[in-house]
């Protein structure tokens, strides 16, 4: 088995950059949803769930900036925001927290493009969220991640998706983090604890799936016939919703590359 595929994510709910290496820090992949759209004034995240077309939202990490594009706007630099920045209450999920704001540019941007007030924040490392104790250690932390710092999902759990769907789906629909390649479909359903090259990861819970793989990766249209999700209905229902890859968390940091082998340790 080896690492076939990485994705960051460095602003949630934008479209992701498929890398060859990436760094991981105490959060997860350097630079991986870092950075969050939310609404004005409540705080409140807004996502591919409310605003389909955030699909069509690039987002670059580029050094400690990020990168905006959309169709029709002009390209936006976002600095990283200062350590005196005004902070703003923000809310994902059940969890809340006070994290920089970045500023009217970002703000105005978005805003604009996405049609409704909304602001841009950051969350450095020391006001991450902690991951919930059901599942991890304490001092376990995440961004802006819906829960976890990571998801995988093996190449062959996908190709036996599409095989019951009757078409090709992409990858990128399911916004995993890591692609291994070389497991049977759903092999990673009873992993416990895996090694990618020299990391060690805990496998935490099945990811259980909103109605984001239904959407066009690149355009945000829905699917009409609710696929895939309602083909995983039919076999991969469980306690708590439809289940798709799963939430790791690494133990420790160092580096991760693209042909990497994946070993099962547990």
């Amino acid at each position: 088995m080896h690492l076939s595929a990485l994705y960051r994510y460095p602003l949630k709910s934008a479209r992701g950059e498929s890398l060859q290496r990436a760094q991981l820090d105490a959060l997860g992949l350097a630079g991986d949803r870092r950075w969050m759209v939310v609404d004005a004034p409540r705080g409140r995240f807004l996502s591919q769930r409310q605003l389909p077309q955030m699909a069509r939202l690039q987002a670059r990490w580029q050094g400690s900036d990020l990168v905006l594009d959309a169709p029709g706007m002009s390209e936006l630099t976002v600095a990283m925001p200062a350590v005196d920045a005004p902070l703003r209450e923000v809310s994902v999920w059940d969890d809340s927290l006070s994290v920089p704001d970045a500023g009217e540019a970002a703000a105005n941007w978005l805003s604009e493009w996405l049609g409704r007030p909304c602001r841009l924040v950051q969350v450095p490392e020391q006001r991450a969220r902690q991951v919930d104790t059901e599942y991890a250690q304490p001092g376990d932390k995440v961004g802006f991640a819906d829960g976890f710092p990571f998801l995988l999902i093996g190449q062959g759990s996908l190709d036996d998706l599409c095989a019951r769907v009757g078409r090709p789906l992409e990858m990128e629909r399911f916004r995993p983090n890591l692609v291994v390649t070389g497991s049977e479909p759903y092999a990673e359903d009873g992993w416990k604890r895996i090694r990618i090259g020299s990391v060690e990861f805990r496998v935490a819970k099945p990811c259980s799936r909103c109605a984001i793989p239904t959407l066009d990766p690149l355009t945000g249209e829905r699917s009409p016939d609710h696929e895939p999700i309602a083909t995983l209905k039919t076999y991969r229902k469980g306690e708590g919703g439809v289940f798709f890859g799963q939430n790791l968390i690494a133990d420790g940091v160092g580096e991760l590359a693209v042909g990497m082998p994946v070993e099962v340790l547990e």
